[in-house]
């Protein structure tokens, strides 16, 4: 198995920081913290059963 090159490695440390980002006080929306959090929101809210 070869060794990660520095593009590799930069796009998976991208990725992690992707997923715990939320953009929080923009406008845009992140579509690999989605992806992550998926159905979380909706099974937390109370009306929901």
């Amino acid at each position: 198995m070869s060794k990660p090159t520095s593009n590799q490695q930069r796009q998976q440390h991208n990725h992690r920081s992707d997923a715990l980002n939320n953009n929080r006080g923009t406008s845009g929306t992140n579509p690999t913290n989605a992806h992550v959090h998926g159905n979380r929101g909706k099974q937390l809210n109370p009306n929901q059963r």
